[in-house]
């Protein structure tokens, strides 16, 4: 495999993918009390993201049929990779 492509599928923090950007969900770094609210709007592990805007460290993704405002601090604590 390439450099390319082995950059291509190592985590980073949501926060840091631009629109347009297709992602998948790597790991939750929050506590429990983060996880739960995350999975309860349907972040889970291995769910798919469309990155629909980003305004400075805030963005809106899309889940399916779903729309789901980030803010920074929680984006950052998203790992995602690209899909």
């Amino acid at each position: 495999m390439s450099d390319a492509s082995n950059q291509d599928k190592a985590p980073f923090p949501l926060a840091m993918a631009g629109e347009g950007d297709r992602v998948s969900i790597f790991l939750l770094r929050g506590g429990k009390g983060l996880e739960m609210r995350l999975t309860s709007l349907g972040l889970n592990v291995g769910s798919e993201l469309l990155v629909s805007q980003r305004q400075g460290g805030s963005l809106v993704v899309i889940r399916g049929e779903t729309r789901i405002a980030l803010g920074a601090g929680m984006a950052h604590k998203i790992m995602v990779v690209r899909c």
